[in-house]
């Protein structure tokens, strides 16, 4: 099956009219610029944080998630991230999307209205079947965790 065929429905509600469109950069582009719909300027101070209203509401299928994601831009020349990324947004929800916004950099930096300030990147949900074992069958790596398979 060519991936690039395959169109999935997906609800989206402006809830403010200032709320931005969800559009790819490229063609090419995996995530949705998602925009600031604050009423105005928001300054977030060094080492802290803020949460970012986007304007928008989403319905998604069954078995798909959004996730809110960084842009690597604003990360590499700004120190913003989305502090909890991949936020997620989960299928059933219908509340407002917002961003959860990290300034790590050295200055005061300014969210504006319409400013592109994350990216949210769709992805499949497998329904999986949890089945409780009384072992794990091994494998070479064992219980080795951070660190073990090298640095």
């Amino acid at each position: 099956m060519d991936p690039t065929n395959t169109e999935l429905r997906i609800g989206v509600h402006r809830l403010v009219s200032r709320a931005g469109e969800l559009a790819r950069a490229t063609p090419g582009s995996s995530g949705y610029d998602l925009a600031s719909a604050e009423d105005g300027e928001l300054t977030i101070l060094p080492g802290t944080v803020a949460l970012v209203r986007t304007g928008l509401a989403l319905e998604l299928p069954p078995g798909l998630e959004g996730q809110v994601r960084s842009r690597s831009g604003l990360a590499a020349r700004s120190g913003v991230f989305v502090l909890n990324s991949p936020g997620t947004i989960d299928s059933d929800y219908r509340g407002e999307v917002k961003v959860v916004l990290a300034n790590f950099g050295d200055v005061p930096f300014s969210v504006f209205p319409g400013d592109r300030i994350a990216q949210l990147v769709f992805i499949q949900v497998p329904n999986v079947c949890l089945v409780t074992v009384d072992e794990l069958v091994p494998t070479e790596r064992g219980a080795g965790g951070f660190g073990s398979s090298g640095v």
